[in-house]
């Protein structure tokens, strides 16, 4: 018989399953309550309810939890010292897109050799969280793959749909039956329509193919989540993070009878992906805040211990420690800098 299956197939390996891993790396009371309330909190935030400003800051990727891990401790200290004015919550980005080809993060290629060990890439990422959760300091990732939720999400406090995903059905979908805040990013041209109508989805209830905690192939239904919102992240026309950009989004989230909540991101095209321009890209976002434009609910910061991004791939052993292998990040003393700034001026 002529084969018709698997033509271009080499292997298909199985994984552990959902509840297997959570089994074998659970969540802790304290862990639990961490999430809850800030989850909690990120809501209240968005809907008004809760005046603080929220701030997602973290590496732009994790690819060495240990320098990881010595940011989250840097964070979560700063975090705890801002909290009157700032929602701190950790960047931990586990999946990242690629456009055409390249490193696709520590769950796909933990081992940052190509080998897609993926069952260690899972662990190492619910063990990595579970370390950022015991420092007191909620997470926040782009889910990509659309069964990771049944691995991670409920470690997460906020999450993200990327700009090449924001129109996904799949994604939309996904994050309706979400536990946290969601948030969906213009796309890569700078549309904002199709992260509005993403809300609009998310929101509703949806039935759709995806995974129970056996790993089984299952039907899943929703209630909807609400609290999906947008985040600007500027496009291939450029930012539009500032007073004029957030003007469109806020209208144009009136007419499709939304509320005017929306976070910004002061990377990505808001500031050409260069870091050295992330900071004032920031300061604008910030300022609009200070002077009483509540629809800017937070900021994105992608941070790292050191500024800048460094080639990859190439020799793990010649890395340097806590600088990005993705895109460029600004480094901890300007992170530490703008983010007591923006404290002071929301004082």
């Amino acid at each position: 018989m002529t084969p018709t299956s698997n033509l271009h197939v080499v292997t298909n390996t199985a994984l552990p399953s959902p509840a297997t891993l959570l089994r074998e790396l659970p969540r802790t009371d304290a862990q639990a309550d961490l999430v809850a309330n800030s989850r909690t909190a990120v809501s209240s935030v968005l809907r008004g309810a809760d005046s603080r400003f929220l701030v997602i800051v973290g590496p732009c990727s994790i690819h060495d939890p240990e320098a990881g891990l010595e940011y989250a401790r840097r964070l979560s200290a700063l975090a705890r010292e801002l909290e009157d004015r700032l929602l701190v919550v950790m960047r931990v980005y586990f999946e990242k897109p690629r456009t055409t080809n390249g490193w696709k993060g520590l769950i796909m290629d933990p081992h940052l050799d190509g080998t897609n060990d993926i069952p260690s890439g899972l662990r190492l990422a619910r063990g990595f969280l579970r370390e950022v959760l015991n420092l007191n300091l909620p997470a926040a990732t782009e889910l990509l793959d659309p069964i990771m939720p049944q691995y991670i999400a409920d470690l997460l406090t906020w999450a993200a749909i990327g700009a090449r995903t924001t129109e996904s059905q799949t994604h939309r979908q996904m994050a309706s039956g979400l536990s946290m805040p969601v948030g969906f990013k213009n796309t890569t041209g700078g549309a904002i329509l199709p992260a509005i109508n993403a809300v609009k989805s998310a929101i509703q209830p949806q039935a759709f193919l995806g995974i129970n905690e056996d790993g089984q192939a299952s039907v899943v239904t929703t209630t909807g989540n609400p609290d999906s919102h947008i985040i600007l992240r500027g496009g291939d026309d450029g930012p539009n993070h500032g007073p004029v950009g957030v003007a469109a989004a806020r209208a144009l989230l009136a007419k499709n009878g939304l509320a005017p909540g929306m976070v910004i991101d002061a990377s990505h095209a808001n500031c050409g992906k260069d870091s050295v321009k992330m900071p004032d890209a920031w300061r604008e976002i910030a300022a609009q805040r200070v002077l009483g434009d509540c629809s800017v609910c937070g900021g994105m910061l992608e941070s790292n211990l050191v500024a800048g991004a460094q080639p990859f791939p190439g020799p793990r052993a010649e890395l340097v420690f806590g600088q990005s292998i993705t895109d460029q990040c600004i480094d901890w003393a300007t992170t530490e800098e703008i983010l007591r700034e923006t404290h002071a001026l929301l004082g």
